[in-house]
């Protein structure tokens, strides 16, 4: 086989020509082919690779401002979870300022309130103990009448003689004296 080789190999040095016809190269025929060939790969260029280009081109642009949006998009809801935190603190700080001026504002008013019950329970007891005085002054006045009474009655029984208003009158105010006030 290596003899074959070689004595191929001297025949394609001495003549390229031969190398031509041993592949069966027609020229005309290969001219008209690459012609072709050129006139095909223009077409599909013009027609087929150049819009496939373009359009590859647009997709990338597309992908390209996609992946900014997304970059945008994540920044802003960025900014705004910062914005939302700091809102929270705000209200949270706001709501506990609230809180304790409610707490403030309850414990003053409870301390009014206190005030004004211990200030209505001190007018209640001065009017129950004046009223006390009054029922026990008109009791104490009643119950005089009726022992001067009752002593006027006595009398009139013991001695058996009928007292005059005037008698009954005396009898009943030095009872009432001589009684406790």
């Amino acid at each position: 086989m290596n003899v074959l080789l070689l004595a191929m190999q001297a025949e394609l040095t001495e003549r390229p020509e031969r190398l031509v016809t041993i592949f069966g190269v027609d020229w005309p025929h290969l001219l008209a082919q690459i012609a072709s060939f050129a006139i095909v790969c223009f077409l599909l260029y013009r027609f087929a690779y150049r819009p496939v280009l373009q359009m590859l081109e647009a997709r990338r642009q597309q992908i390209a401002q996609g992946l900014a949006d997304a970059e945008q998009a994540k920044a802003e809801l960025a900014r705004t979870e910062a914005q939302r935190r700091e809102v929270m603190l705000q209200a949270d700080a706001q709501a506990t300022r609230i809180i304790e001026e409610a707490r403030a504002a309850a414990s003053r008013l409870q301390e009014q309130e206190t005030q004004r019950a211990v200030a209505a329970a001190e007018q209640i007891m001065l009017k129950a103990r004046e009223a006390a005085d009054l029922d026990y002054a008109r009791m104490l006045t009643g119950l005089k009448r009726e022992v001067g009474r009752l002593v006027v009655q006595t009398a009139a029984s013991v001695t058996g003689k009928v007292l005059t208003p005037e008698d009954q009158r005396r009898l009943a105010e030095e009872t009432a004296r001589q009684l406790p006030a």
